[in-house]
């Protein structure tokens, strides 16, 4: 309340001032106005009375001259008119004019000797005059003058009456904008301000709930966004520190964050770590004249993006935002993530040729569906196989950069698309310890044999001192093509290949998530109306659009299920988020229009007036906005054909701290080595799924917590920061070869 009276009476003592300046100015530009426009009339009535009193002046018409004056003083604020000789005797006066001036001013004579007319404003008795005063000449002689007197007490009159009217004019309206600004400022400022303070108060004492939210507004918007990074940091070391307490009285020890970072500062030994992917953690975009960032929709981000927080580096990524280079340096660097800066993005720029042969091509039409056991056919191009080495390289010269003062480095590769990565650095660094990580399966041998230049592919891979992939199966197919396709020797009891004089160790790590705690509950039947759903059952799946993913098989595991189970239609809605994903390559987009197609058959043969079981979302979502998914679904689908992991099935166990819900998964999907009590189905058997959904959705609660206890228990054990310390411990284990590394390809 203080804070407010001082506001409003600084707010009216401020407006007060400038009103008086203001007022003050403008009744003093009046005054000039009317003062000159009197003199300009002065000077034109004394240059006509001139001609006229003249000849009878000089004639000595007295009678003529005092008509002369008489008639001419009667005009408005003329005080009166006089005529005198050169020696100062009055002539002829009006009978109006004030005693003052019957008797010659100085300015009279004066005038009188220097011949020139004059006019100027005087003051006699508190009163104001305006005297002009012309010379009366006759025969080139100066027989006398004209004196004519004007009150201009009207104008000081005016000048004050123009003050008092702007005054109290220009003052009311600085009032009512200063009411109306402190009115402003209290509801968007003082209010939220208020709010605010309240707000910071409970998170100081931990009594937030989940729906607290800080005020937001456009003013308050950074200190809004800084303050709610500032809360969440507070909440997740409130939280961190009550996990390390429990597990300390229970005598466990989850990997967590800041366990990895001290793990690691001791594995590193100071030395930073450097990651190399394709995908960037952090887009920049562009909408409209605003630039915003997001996190693109990619497993791999999901994964690895937490480590890199817990013990920082440097990430290098190909730069795909349409704003990436506005918001970077000149080398394409900059500090992430943007809210809270922990480790350095480095982003390269591709040409559109070297991205299409590189990623779209070489990668996704070859070495994709080669590694994934999805009966689509590989392509391969020489021109696609050219770009991807020429991308290799690149990243490789980035990747030396940065290591140029770095003894001993640490490198973690991500996935399938640097398998010549590994050689190219080594080369160079003998010393780097190289660790590459294969996020997608290893088929067997006659499948990999497919490239034609498979020999060149393994050669580049083992440059690493380590190759990790999600399961040991995966880690046999790779070293029987390894002993197939190339002249190595394979060591099947420590799972290496030797070649020319350098290991590759070859390990299973099962990535995983970060796994947090997310608490509170959502209001299921609030989530469906907004939705526009009025179901009691609900079923959700999450995937990029992909022919691996296995979501043409699930719509008809969904049909097939409402048609043996007719009890659930009008009762079962399944909801597919589905993001649209290299629609540049025809495979994919295609597949988007047969799943819209396969989607809209399906609910045209089931749906009713208010209900249809299929509603298909295609847009990316965030991790925000897929969380109410997976909280509110009685069921979640993961029927991947053939996928290295699939964390999506991880996310929905995480999502469930309420231990409620059912996971239908893929016996194909690396998840399924880990949860075990999913509900594992094979996703080309229609019937099987089909099945499988309706023991979910019939199971006792009592059951699903059983299940979901264990499944939750072995993602929140077996989580992203124990993967990486593992990964990491492994290869810093590893000594790296001295000896010169062959180059040849």
């Amino acid at each position: 309340m203080r804070v407010t009276i001082r506001l409003i009476l600084s707010l009216i003592l401020a407006a007060a001032a400038v009103v008086f300046i203001s007022t003050g100015f403008q009744a003093r530009q009046e005054q000039e106005r009317l003062e000159e426009e009197l003199a300009r009339r002065a000077a034109v009535l004394a240059d006509s009375l001139q001609e006229s009193v003249e000849p009878l002046a000089a004639g000595g018409n007295l009678e003529g001259l005092q008509r002369l004056v008489q008639r001419f003083g009667a005009r408005e604020r003329l005080a009166g008119i006089a005529v005198y000789t050169n020696d100062g005797r009055p002539l002829a006066v009006t009978q109006s004019l004030p005693s003052t001036f019957h008797s010659p001013h100085d300015m009279v004579r004066d005038v009188m000797e220097d011949g020139e007319g004059q006019g100027l404003f005087l003051t006699d008795e508190s009163k104001r005059w305006h005297l002009q005063v012309l010379p009366i000449r006759w025969a080139e002689h100066i027989i006398g003058a004209i004196a004519i007197v004007h009150d201009a007490g009207y104008i000081d009159a005016q000048r004050d009456r123009l003050w008092r009217q702007n005054f109290i004019r220009l003052l009311f309206h600085v009032l009512v904008i200063s009411l109306t600004t402190l009115l402003i400022v209290q509801w968007n400022l003082l209010r939220p301000l208020s709010k605010t303070i309240e707000w910071m108060r409970h998170l100081r004492r931990g009594e937030l709930a989940e729906h607290d939210t800080l005020p937001k507004g456009d003013v308050f918007a950074p200190l809004a966004r800084e303050v709610t990074h500032m809360a969440k940091s507070l909440t997740a070391a409130r939280a961190a520190a009550e996990t390390e307490a429990k597990l300390r009285h229970a005598a466990e020890s989850r990997w967590t964050a800041d366990r990895l970072k001290e793990h690691l500062r001791k594995a590193l030994n100071g030395r930073p770590l450097l990651l190399i992917a394709n995908r960037e953690p952090y887009m920049h975009i562009r909408q409209g004249r605003q630039i915003r960032w997001i996190m693109p929709a990619s497993g791999l981000v999901t994964a690895v993006e937490p480590i890199l927080r817990a013990c920082g580096g440097t990430w290098i990524a190909h730069g795909a935002g349409d704003a990436d280079r506005e918001t970077a340096d000149a080398s394409g660097r900059l500090r992430v993530p943007p809210e809270t800066p922990l480790y350095t993005l480095r982003r390269l720029w591709l040409t559109k040729e070297e991205e299409d042969g590189y990623y779209y091509g070489f990668a996704n039409e070859g070495l994709w569906p080669l590694c994934h056991i999805a009966h689509t056919r590989p392509i391969f191009r020489a021109e696609d196989w050219q770009r991807y080495a020429d991308v290799n390289a690149k990243f490789a010269q980035a990747a030396l950069e940065e290591l140029e003062d770095t003894e001993h480095p640490c490198v973690l590769i991500q996935d399938y698309h640097f398998a010549l990565l590994p050689r190219l650095i080594k080369v160079k660094r003998p010393d780097a310890q190289i660790a590459l990580f294969w996020h997608i399966p290893w088929p067997n041998p006659e499948a990999f044999g497919i490239c034609p230049w498979a020999d060149i592919l393994l050669h580049g891979m083992l440059g690493a001192d380590l190759i990790g992939f999600h399961t040991q199966f995966h880690c046999n197919n790779f070293l029987d093509t390894g002993d197939r396709l190339l002249e190595s020797r394979i060591d099947w009891e420590q799972f290496a290949v030797n070649r020319a004089g350098h290991s590759t160790w070859v390990k299973p790590f099962p990535i995983s998530i970060a796994a947090p705690e997310i608490s509170g509950e959502i209001s299921k039947d609030k989530f469906l109306k907004e939705l526009g759903l009025t179901v009691q059952w609900v079923g959700v799946g999450v995937d990029r659009i992909d022919y691996t993913k296995g979501m043409t098989e699930r719509f008809r595991a969904i049909e097939r299920f409402l048609e043996r189970h007719a009890e659930f239609q009008g009762q079962f809605t399944f909801i597919q988020l589905g993001a649209p994903s290299r629609t540049v390559i025809k495979r994919y987009h295609d597949l988007g229009a047969e799943l819209d197609a396969e989607a809209e058959r399906i609910n045209r043969r089931f749906q009713t007036r208010q209900w249809k079981p299929i509603l298909f979302l295609k847009k990316h979502h965030s991790q925000e906005e897929i969380a109410p998914f997976y909280r509110a679904a009685d069921v979640c689908l993961v029927t991947s054909l053939h996928d290295g992991m699939n964390l999506v099935a991880k996310e929905f166990v995480a999502a469930r701290a309420d231990l409620r819900g059912s996971l239908v998964l893929s016996r194909f999907a690396g998840a399924s080595r880990e949860l075990r009590e999913a509900l594992l189905v094979n996703p080309y058997d229609i019937e099987e799924t089909a099945e499988a959904i309706y023991a979910a959705l019939t199971m006792s609660p009592e059951e699903q917590q059983r299940r979901m206890e264990r499944m939750r228990w072995t993602v929140q054990e077996h989580n992203v920061y124990r993967w990486a310390a593992n990964l990491v411990t492994e290869l810093t284990r590893l000594q790296p070869a001295q000896e010169h590394v062959a180059a040849s390809t």
